[in-house]
């Protein structure tokens, strides 16, 4: 659940195959935009693997290595966010299932579906200064909107969702790069 969301909501586009195109670890070009997922078995190495996969995304969609200090930092604000909801799979859901990032008109929405139906839940408010439960508070400040709903396709579990705004445009579109 989010801000205003009721369960069953905030899931939207979803396709419901798991694979999506281009199989399990594949991109795919949506007239909407792009859609790239990456299927994950347990919580071993997932953060990495999310991270990683997420980077190359951006990279490939204009985000890395951004065209200013300030759209660099919104791509790393990106990558943070995909580590805390990757963690919070792993610590609370049994690990994450699958990773979606859809990317439409420079907006990017990040998808971890997991098999527990809990939603997420802030924990009791702590001292900034401890470790640990403050991945809700991330998304909260750095997320554009952030949800949760049940799978679209009816199987045990969720989806945890989050939007970002775009960055600038890349500077192979602006005109202002060397050469144009």
């Amino acid at each position: 659940m989010r801000r205003g969301d009721t369960a069953g909501a905030g899931n939207t586009g979803s396709t419901g195959d798991p694979r999506g195109a281009g199989g399990p670890e594949g991109t795919g070009n949506l007239a909407q935009g792009q859609v790239r997922r990456l299927l994950l078995h347990g919580a071993g190495g997932a953060v990495t693997r999310c991270r990683d996969f997420t980077a190359a995304a951006l990279t490939d969609w204009g985000w890395l290595p951004g065209a200013t200090p300030e759209d660099r930092e919104r791509a790393e604000d990106v990558l943070l966010m995909v580590s805390e909801v990757v963690t919070n799979a792993c610590l609370h859901a049994g690990g994450p299932q699958q990773l979606v990032l859809r990317h439409s008109r420079g907006h990017l929405r990040v998808e971890v579906y997991d098999a527990s139906p809990a939603a997420p839940r802030s924990n009791v408010p702590r001292s900034p200064s401890l470790p640990g439960g403050h991945g809700l508070m991330v998304l909260d400040r750095l997320a554009k909107d952030w949800g949760s709903a049940a799978k679209d396709d009816g199987s045990p579990g969720k989806v945890v969702w989050l939007e970002v705004g775009p960055p600038s445009p890349p500077p192979w579109s602006r005109g202002d790069a060397p050469g144009v």
